[in-house]
């Protein structure tokens, strides 16, 4: 199975609509948090037909708004704080926040645990867990537009995707 990760969209609706382009490829989609505004949800719900499982982040205010619109896509789930779910036979854990990810991911809970928040690309294996920050889809702190695609079959990521 094929993950597509993304994290830290700040509004960038065009560069989500290229990313989605090219995860139209993978069999789900993770969604690290800071979409921004409540019309990101209508881009992703829109755009992307699969599964999209997906938690808020810090700057996630209209959390009304957010949640009303992701009711008008039945693929989009939505979970508070810290997603789990178990697709193609693996844990996978995902969290906005990178600093609370770090001791999650060394609880060994998960065999898969994707983070976002410092709007770094970094992907590792700790213990059995392997984890991914797929970076910024923004662009707007590195000046990169980053996302990850992730086979969960061999748990090898792809190389980065960047805009």
């Amino acid at each position: 199975m094929k993950l597509g990760i993304i994290s830290d969209i700040h509004d960038k609706v065009d560069i989500l609509r290229k990313a989605l382009d090219i995860l139209q490829k993978t069999d789900a989609l993770i969604c690290c948090g800071d979409l921004c505004s409540p019309f990101v949800i209508r881009e992703l719900g829109t755009h992307y037909n699969k599964e999209i499982h997906l938690v808020l982040g810090n700057n996630d205010a209209d959390i009304f708004r957010i949640t009303q619109n992701s009711q008008n896509f039945p693929q989009i789930k939505m979970y508070p704080e810290i997603g789990d779910i178990i697709l193609a036979n693996k844990r996978i854990g995902f969290i906005h926040y990178d600093n609370l990810a770090r001791p999650i991911i060394a609880s060994g809970w998960y065999d898969i645990f994707c983070f976002g928040h410092n709007h770094q690309y970094e992907i590792g294996i700790e213990g059995k867990t392997r984890f991914i920050n797929p970076g910024e889809l923004s662009g707007v702190l590195t000046g990169k537009s980053t996302c990850a695609i992730l086979d969960t079959e061999d748990g090898l990521p792809e190389n980065p995707i960047i805009f």
